[in-house]
């Protein structure tokens, strides 16, 4: 049965409609309008929004481009009806829905990130395959603070103390936030986004949630509007949540693990399992590919300088593609378990990524990989952590991105090139920017 969406907005009492598109660093963007002028905007064709949105960096600037228009033209948007959710942190009753960018002759705009995503999985609908993706994001809790310069601080629990040593999987150190973490799932439920588990993880207010296998590209919308949750859910405490890959220095990183799989769209059979339940062809040919690739699709996966403070050497953050059975010190990782649930943990995006992204540049290495029918390393069976093979900085990962052709022809070559001249200008940005190191070990040495 076709969603009705016009329906769903009275049933729902809707007042206020916001229009969301993600840019390129995840951030929602669009338009916020009555309830009336969205149903009348969608009579007339759609809300028009500049195409250069697609173009903006993360600190709000914007790069000179040869992929955009010159002259500041519009894009059209259109919203995807399977996306409308309720607004669950206001009180006026309020529906969000994600919308996706089309030029004047109809064509989807194909720099937009879930447009990138969408052209990736057209490959595999196409082929008859469907792939099948859980994410894990982590994040921190700290406190609020107006000062930039300052270093950030774990937030006062209900003990009426800040969290210091490190508590992985401490039952009572999730307890602190309790009631921050049951708005949370409060607010998921509303939105039907459906995470899992709730657990502490390695550093000081660091949490984790997984979230249940499903679609891509559903999935990829769950974790683009979770990331928004959080945030609010935090400042609802009086707390900031935080996605950044290196928030503290003395803490490690956060993560957005992606479990893959691929199943057969006629039988729902799992690519990865041979009919005796043994590792399929296809299982190996996908993590060669993703061994092939991910270096060059690095940018995606950890798109900012400080996205490379979290691959570290002395940290559970992988700098390699090596793969493993249930190791977690490699980039790939294979969870020991169930053969119909076979599939492949892309341990390297960080949770600053953008979701759309990162799930697009891991599916992209793994069609390669399907289409190129080459075979993975052999499986490494111990540490994995002296061994660094992935770019380890953003111009490195650039660099290679811009050397990676096959993965140009798969996430499209006009995104790839705004990609890379949004990147680069966050970049030249933060170059400008002298550091409290550089006056520590400079100022007077030097």
């Amino acid at each position: 049965m076709t969603f009705d969406m016009t329906s769903w907005l009275k049933e729902q009492s809707i007042t206020e409609v916001e229009c969301l598109v993600s840019d390129i660093a995840g951030i929602p963007r669009g338009k916020i309008l009555p309830v009336h002028k969205f149903s009348g905007a969608a009579g007339a064709g759609g809300l028009r929004l500049p195409e250069y949105v697609f173009g903006q960096s993360v600190t709000g600037a914007y790069q000179d481009s040869e992929v955009l228009n010159e002259i500041g033209a519009d894009v059209i948007l259109r919203p995807d009806p399977d996306s409308c959710r309720l607004v669950p942190w206001y009180a006026e009753p309020t529906a969000q829905i994600i919308h996706d960018a089309y030029d004047h002759k109809g064509a989807i705009v194909p720099f937009s990130p879930r447009a990138v995503l969408k052209r990736v999985l057209g490959l595999f609908e196409d082929a008859g395959l469907a792939p099948v993706v859980a994410p894990e994001l982590e994040f921190f809790l700290v406190e609020q603070s107006a000062d930039a310069n300052a270093p950030l601080v774990t937030p006062t629990g209900k003990s009426g103390r800040p969290e210091k040593a490190r508590q992985a999987y401490g039952i009572d150190a999730v307890n602190e936030f309790d009631p921050l973490f049951e708005d949370i799932y409060d607010y998921c439920d509303v939105q039907k986004i459906d995470i899992d588990t709730l657990s502490h993880e390695a550093g000081a207010a660091q949490m984790e949630i997984n979230f249940n296998h499903g679609a891509a590209l559903e999935l990829a919308d769950q974790a683009f509007l979770f990331k928004r949750t959080v945030r609010q859910t935090a400042l609802n405490h009086n707390v900031h949540a935080t996605f950044m890959a290196k928030p503290m220095q003395e803490q490690p990183g956060s993560s957005m693990h992606l479990h893959l799989s691929v199943k057969e769209t006629a039988t729902g059979r799992n690519l990865f399992v041979g009919e005796d339940g043994s590792e399929s062809d296809e299982f190996f040919h996908a993590l060669a590919g993703m061994q092939r690739y991910l270096a060059g699709a690095m940018a995606l996966m950890a798109p900012y300088v400080n996205s490379y403070r979290r691959h570290s050497l002395t940290e559970d953050s992988p700098t390699n593609l090596a793969w493993g059975m249930d190791n977690r010190t490699v980039g790939l990782r294979v969870p020991v378990g169930d053969p119909a649930n076979r599939r492949i943990e892309n341990r390297v995006p960080g949770a600053d990524a953008n979701p759309y992204l990162a799930i697009a540049a891991s599916l992209a290495a793994l069609w390669l990989g399907l289409q190129e029918k080459r075979r993975p390393t052999r499986p490494l069976k111990d540490s994995g952590e002296d061994l660094a093979t992935l770019p380890r900085n953003l111009d490195i990962a650039l660099d290679a991105l811009e050397k990676a052709s096959p993965l140009h022809d798969v996430l499209g070559g006009e995104f790839v090139k705004l990609f890379i001249e949004v990147k680069r200008g966050e970049a030249d940005a933060f170059l400008e920017v002298i550091s409290p190191w550089e006056r520590e070990y400079l100022l007077l040495n030097v």
